[in-house]
């Protein structure tokens, strides 16, 4: 392929894409402004009218702002790109930082750090602004820039040596480079799978012992009836940011924990936090954990093989906007043109692993009702529906593309239904 047909296919897909994004997204609006004024006959008796007008207008705010992240967002990308400025960028650091390595990570940094200081302005709205005004808010602005600061940090200190390592094999490690960057990878992704909950999340969570002891109890019959080994339970101050509620698992083996959010459980009665338990317990003994993982690995292997290929293509580069350095490596540069170029040309896959995760969730849901009480987690999820507005009525085809978990009216029927 020649670059003049890369650049061409590149910026078609790019401006497809964006529009496609966008026509998603005013459906959203639309189909959830024509089903505002009505509760779904199905939650009728269970969520008020205007707390399903609150859904509504919350999805309508949040799907408008993000109408105006994607078009920045893809404003950034041909920015970057067919319009020259990791072009001008990379001239300005070698002027700076010289050729080597200290040019290579220098510009991968300051793509970061330009591309999160573009982010920041939206999600500062959507924090103190849209959260704000749907009651759901809890941060202050200097817990906000002081979360930043925490994960620029950690960011850095943790991202850094990674990309020397990548750009060292890049480098130094032949052909081949992508598959010893593959296995680098998926040791550093277990570690924080396994390590995450406690070396990281402290730094911006506090973490107790879960001290109901009638909870508790409960929640360990129900481990032990499924053969469940959990190191602990553990309430989580998620108050601290927001009022949103949620449960999760963390850790793999016998370092598994699980941690709730204390906004969850001051709003559910035990039985249905047991009944949202055993949906998550679901997902770990279906193995859709591992599975997931496990498909996140053979994905990224064949996109790392794809880059090792690329990334000695002169089309690729000047294709999208930048003229390879002959006094240096190009190895930054073909990491981050690959991170523009990918989601431009995946997008339209994404429905695919939505009816995978659709699935997992059914089938989730089914465990929990065999192992706790179905209508249990019906009342549980109408609830968390209606406390983090949760619209009832998404469009089917913005959910088919974004949503991980199956519609509520949908979800529900299945529930009833075992």
């Amino acid at each position: 392929m020649d670059s003049h047909s890369f650049s061409l296919l590149f910026a078609a897909l790019l401006l497809a894409t964006l529009a496609v994004k966008l026509w998603l997204a005013s459906r959203q609006v639309r189909h959830v402004a024509l089903h505002r004024d009505k509760v779904p006959e199905r939650f009728a008796s269970r969520i008020p009218l205007a707390a399903h007008q609150k859904a509504a207008d919350y999805t309508i705010a949040k799907t408008r702002l993000k109408i105006m992240l994607l078009t920045v967002n893809a404003a950034v990308v041909l920015g970057f790109t067919l319009l020259g400025g990791l072009q001008w960028l990379s001239e300005q650091l070698a002027v700076l930082a010289g050729a080597g390595m200290t040019y290579q990570i220098a510009l991968i940094a300051a793509v970061s750090v330009i591309s999160g200081a573009i982010d920041l302005p939206f999600d500062y709205y959507k924090q103190f602004r849209l959260e704000e005004r749907f009651g759901f808010n809890k941060m202050t602005p200097g817990l906000f820039f002081s979360d930043l600061v925490k994960q620029s940090i950690v960011g850095a200190l943790i991202g850094l040596p990674l990309v020397w390592v990548t750009l060292t094999l890049m480098d130094k490690a032949g052909a081949l480079w992508w598959l010893y960057a593959w296995f680098i990878w998926c040791g550093f992704q277990i570690f924080m799978l396994g390590f995450y909950q406690t070396l990281i999340a402290p730094l911006f969570n506090k973490f107790t012992p879960l001290e109901d002891a009638s909870l508790r109890e409960r929640i360990e019959g129900l481990m032990q009836r499924v053969g469940f080994a959990s190191k602990g339970l553990f309430v989580m101050d998620g108050s601290r940011r927001s009022a949103h509620g949620n449960a999760y698992f963390s850790g793999f083996g016998a370092a598994k924990r699980i941690v709730f959010f204390d906004t969850l459980l001051s709003r559910l009665a035990p039985n249905e936090i047991e009944a949202v338990l055993a949906h998550e317990l679901g997902h770990f003994k279906l193995n859709h954990v591992i599975k997931r993982i496990a498909v996140m690995f053979v994905i990224s292997l064949g996109f790392l093989a794809l880059l090792g290929w690329l990334k000695g293509q002169t089309w690729f580069y000047t294709g999208l906007g930048v003229t390879p350095r002959m006094d240096a490596g190009n190895d930054a540069m073909a990491l981050i043109l690959f991170m523009f170029a990918l989601p431009v040309f995946t997008f339209l896959l994404s429905p695919l692993l939505s009816i995978t995760s659709r699935k997992n969730e059914f089938e989730a849901d089914a465990f929990a009702a065999k192992h706790s009480n179905s209508q249990d987690l019906v009342s549980a999820l109408v609830k968390l529906y209606e406390d983090n507005a949760s619209t009832l009525t998404p469009d089917p085809l913005h959910s088919a593309f974004y949503d991980s978990h199956p519609p509520a009216s949908v979800r529900v029927q299945r529930l009833l239904e075992a």
